[in-house]
C-alpha cells in the first residue's frame, strides 16, 4: 500500500472568489464572502479549500496576471481579511492552499516596468527576450494560447518578448537565479502567515528550453510550443530547488498544473521520494474532444478513449506518483454539460459522474457549483462573455468567415472559460444570493432551479449525495489506498473498475446513457460477502438483477471469505 498521507486522504475544493459570493454588495465575489459560506463547505466535508488568484491584478486573465504576489486586490478586501479568512478555516479543521502563478506575470508587474525601461536594469533578465528575425518580424512562428503570436515588440529596445498566453502576461526566465531567490523569498513569506501550500499555476512550462527554432504549424496559424516546453527536464531540477529553498521541512500540499506533460514527466513530477510535487493536474482527458487543443467544436468526449486514458493515468502513477481527480476547474466548462444530462436526469447524472471520479485512486478536487450539479450556460451575444480566449477567438474566426456568428456562440456554451465563471448559485432570488447588485458577469437563469439553499432539506439532492461521497471515502481506506484495475473495457456504455486492498474489492459501475443496460459484474462477485455501499438511485437492482438504470452509479464492496 502507498504511503499514508493527508494530502492523499484529502478531498479539495476550489473557490474562485470572483464569482463565489460577494460580501460588499458590489457585484464582485470576495474574501468576506467567502468567510461567510464556510460553515457551508466545512458542513460539505472537504478536507482542503483551493483559492485561485487574489493578487492585485488588471483583469485581463481573471486575475492570472498579477503585479503583486505579496498583497491582495482590493476589490477582494485586504491582507486582514486574509489572514481572518486563513484564521477561521484552520480554526473549522480546515487547510487552504494558494494559487503559485509565476511562469509569467502582469505586463504591469514593477519587475517588467523596470525590465521594459532600461536593457541594462536587473529586471531585464527576468524576462525573455528576442531580437526580430530578419524581416523584423517575430523570432519564430510560435502562438500564444489566446491568439496570435507568443512574441510582442518592445519598440523602445526593437526586442521581442515572449508570452505563451498574452502580450499582458511576459514569461518570466526561470534560468535567472536571482528571479528564482525572489520567487522563493516570496512563498516562504506565505508559508509563514501558515497556508498549507500551493497549487501551481502551468508549472510544467517555467523551463523554456534552448531551442527557439520554428514549429509545425496548426490550425490557429502558429506552432503551439507547449510540447516542447513541457518536455524540458530543466523544470525537475527547478522543482527540486524550490523544495528545498521554499518548502522543506514543512508538511504541505503541492499541487502542479501539468499542461502538455507525458505520463512519464508526471512521474517524475510526483515520484514519491518528495523532492518536487504532491501531484499534478494532467489534461489528455480534456483534450478528448479537443478541448485542449482546439475546443471551438460541439464534439462530445467518447466514453472509450475517456475510459482508457483515466486508466492508463491510474495504473501509470500507481505507487510511483499520484493523481488529482477533477472534471471541472476555473479553465473548463462544466463536465455535467459535456458528458451528463441536462435535463431529466440532470441530478443522476451528476451523482454518477461524481462517483465515477471519487473512487478512482487520487485526490478529488471540487469545482465550486459541481456539488450542486451546476451547468453550462446558454451565451447568446459576444456583449456577455469574459474570458479573453473566447471572446478573441470569436473575433478571429467569426470576421475570417470560418465559423459562422451563430456556431461561434453555440460551440462558446458548450466550451467555454466562461461556462465555469459564471457566479455561484446560493438561492433562487435575484442576484442568485451571490451578490446584491448587478454581478460582474451574467447568472445562469437555472439558478431559480440549481442552487445551494435548496438542497441540504432534500435527502436526494446532489449536494447530499456529494456529502455521501466523501463519507464513504473517509470511511473505507480502499478507496483512497487501494489498486484500481480496469473492467469492461470494451463496454461503450458503462465505465466501470475495480479497486483492490488487503482482502477487500470495490466494484464501481457507472452507465453513462440514458437507457437501463444490463452490465454482467465480475464472475462470483455478487455474493453473501458483498455489499451495496452507494448508489444514486432510489432503488437499485443491480445486486439482484445486473441492471444498471439510466446514469446509475453502483459501488459495491466485497470482502473475502474467511
Amino acid at each position: 500500500m502507498d504511503e499514508r498521507k493527508w494530502w492523499k486522504e484529502s478531498v479539495v475544493y476550489q473557490i474562485y472568489p470572483q464569482s463565489f459570493c460577494d460580501g460588499n454588495g458590489d457585484g464582485v465575489g470576495d474574501i468576506p464572502g467567502i468567510i461567510g459560506k464556510l460553515d457551508y463547505l466545512a458542513a460539505l466535508g472537504v478536507d482542503v479549500l483551493w483559492l485561485s488568484p487574489i493578487y492585485p491584478s488588471p483583469g485581463y486573465d481573471n486575475g492570472y496576471d498579477i503585479i503583486d504576489y505579496e498583497a491582495i486586490d482590493p476589490r477582494y478586501g485586504d491582507m486582514e481579511d486574509f489572514e481572518r479568512l486563513l484564521a477561521e478555516v484552520h480554526a473549522r479543521g480546515l487547510r487552504l492552499i494558494i494559487d503559485l502563478v509565476v511562469n509569467h506575470t502582469s505586463s504591469e508587474h514593477p519587475w517588467f516596468k523596470a525590465a521594459r525601461s532600461d536593457k541594462a536594469d536587473p529586471k531585464r533578465d527576468y524576462y525573455i527576450w528576442r531580437e526580430p528575425a530578419t524581416d523584423g518580424g517575430p523570432p519564430n512562428n510560435w502562438g500564444a494560447l489566446f491568439g496570435g503570436p507568443a512574441w510582442t515588440l518592445d519598440e523602445k529596445s526593437d526586442r521581442y518578448y515572449l508570452h505563451l498566453f498574452s502580450p499582458r502576461q511576459p514569461e518570466l526566465n526561470w534560468k535567472n537565479p536571482l528571479l528564482r531567490r525572489d520567487i522563493y523569498a516570496m512563498m516562504r513569506r506565505w508559508l509563514s502567515k501558515g497556508v498549507d501550500g500551493f497549487r501551481m499555476d502551468v508549472i510544467s512550462l517555467i523551463a523554456k528550453p534552448d531551442d527557439f527554432s520554428d514549429g509545425p504549424v496548426g490550425r490557429s496559424g502558429y506552432f503551439d510550443p507547449r510540447e516542447r516546453i513541457a518536455a524540458n527536464p530543466e523544470v525537475h531540477e527547478y522543482l527540486r530547488e524550490m523544495r528545498r529553498e521554499a518548502l522543506s521541512g514543512r508538511d504541505l500540499m503541492t499541487v502542479g498544473e501539468a499542461s502538455a506533460s507525458t505520463l512519464e514527466d508526471a512521474r517524475r513530477l510526483t515520484d514519491p521520494s518528495g523532492d518536487e510535487l504532491n501531484m499534478v493536474f494532467w489534461f489528455e482527458h480534456m483534450d478528448l474532444d479537443g478541448g485542449e487543443t482546439f475546443k471551438w467544436n460541439d464534439r462530445t468526449i467518447p466514453l472509450l478513449p475517456l475510459k482508457s486514458v483515466m486508466a492508463k493515468w491510474q495504473q501509470g502513477l500507481a505507487h510511483s506518483g499520484w493523481n488529482a481527480l477533477f472534471w471541472n476547474n476555473h479553465d473548463q466548462p462544466r463536465m455535467l454539460s459535456r458528458l451528463g444530462d441536462e435535463g431529466a436526469e440532470r441530478e443522476a447524472s451528476a451523482k454518477m459522474l461524481a462517483t465515477c471520479l471519487h473512487m478512482m485512486q487520487g485526490s478529488p478536487f471540487i469545482y465550486q457549483g459541481e456539488e450542486l450539479g451546476m451547468t453550462n450556460m446558454r451565451f447568446t451575444s459576444p456583449d456577455q462573455l469574459r474570458d479573453n480566449e473566447s471572446r478573441g477567438a470569436y473575433r478571429r474566426y467569426v470576421k475570417s468567415g470560418e465559423i459562422s456568428k451563430e456556431d461561434m456562440l453555440r460551440y462558446i456554451s458548450l466550451k467555454s472559460r466562461d461556462n465555469a465563471r459564471t457566479p455561484m448559485q446560493w438561492n433562487a432570488a435575484p442576484g442568485a444570493g451571490f451578490t446584491r447588485s448587478t454581478p460582474w458577469m451574467d447568472i445562469n437563469p437555472n439558478h431559480t432551479e440549481i442552487n445551494a439553499e435548496e438542497q441540504p432539506a432534500r435527502e436526494d439532492s446532489v449536494l447530499n449525495f456529494y456529502k455521501a461521497l466523501i463519507r464513504l471515502r473517509r470511511a473505507y481506506p480502499i478507496v483512497v489506498y487501494g489498486d484500481f484495475v480496469p473492467y469492461a473495457q470494451e463496454d461503450p456504455n458503462v465505465f466501470a473498475y475495480t479497486r483492490v486492498l488487503d482482502g477487500e474489492t470495490l466494484l464501481v459501475c457507472c452507465n453513462f446513457t440514458a437507457r437501463s443496460l444490463d452490465f454482467a459484474p465480475p464472475a462470483g462477485f455478487l455474493n453473501e460477502n458483498a455489499k451495496l455501499l452507494l448508489t444514486n438511485r432510489e432503488t437499485s437492482v443491480y445486486m439482484t438483477e445486473s441492471r444498471l438504470a439510466p446514469y446509475e452509479a453502483a459501488v459495491i464492496l466485497r470482502k473475502e471469505r474467511s
